[in-house]
């Protein structure tokens, strides 16, 4: 995922522009028209990474380990288990030692690999120390592998509102791979406190985490 995709989503309409972008975040204005809210949410994307890269890396690492703890908390026996996780970035919760500890405890792993514009993502078995390549947006992916269905996905969250909707990267790829899968798996949003906003104006498209995880506390 990168954040210089375009949401999608309905079909685009002419509007005449749109100055959500100028107000304050805590400021919400009911949009109705997708065009506004696809505006909307570019604006509001980009602030929320630029507030995430602004904090230093120390203080992201200490929030992880936080992160990570309260996921132990929320998931119990991880034993036998398959969970997908995320190659952190851009400042996103770096969970790679997480990742080691669910193989360490007879979990399995995974990371979600983009096939293409449009499609849904599919997921490759991967434990750390297996063969990377380069992906989409030079994310690392497993360099090789059978996709596999997780029983839980980790997905990080650029922005969060209450009804646990995700702003993502715009790409659509977690909520088309959502609505794609047999079964709907348990699905956790993390990121950190700073992240959490009023709305993301949540559209039918749109697929709500199961749970969410800040360094604070699960939601």
């Amino acid at each position: 995922m990168t954040d210089n995709r375009d949401d999608e989503g309905p079909a685009q309409y002419a509007s005449p522009p749109c100055f959500m972008h100028e107000l304050d975040p805590a400021y919400q204005v009911p949009l109705s028209d997708w065009s506004d809210v696809r505006r909307w949410r570019k604006a509001e994307r980009e602030r929320l990474i630029g507030a995430r890269l602004a904090v230093s890396a120390d203080a992201r690492a200490a929030m992880s380990v936080r992160i990570a703890e309260s996921l132990d908390a929320l998931i119990g026996d991880i034993a036998g288990r398959m969970v997908s996780l995320y190659w952190p970035f851009r400042g996103e919760p770096d969970l790679r030692g997480w990742m080691a500890s669910i193989n360490a405890r007879g979990g399995r792993t995974a990371l979600p690999v983009v096939v293409e514009k449009g499609q849904p993502l599919v997921f490759r078995a991967y434990v750390p120390g297996d063969r990377l390549e380069k992906g989409v947006w030079n994310i690392p992916i497993p360099a090789e592998g059978e996709p596999v269905l997780p029983d839980i996905v980790i997905s990080p969250v650029v922005g969060i509102d209450p009804g646990n909707y995700r702003l993502g990267y715009g790409g659509g790829f977690y909520d088309r791979t959502l609505a794609a899968l047999p079964f709907r798996p348990l699905v956790i949003g993390v990121g950190y406190e700073l992240q959490r906003i009023p709305t993301i104006y949540p559209q039918p498209h749109d697929i709500p985490m199961s749970e969410v995880v800040t360094e604070a506390a699960g939601a």
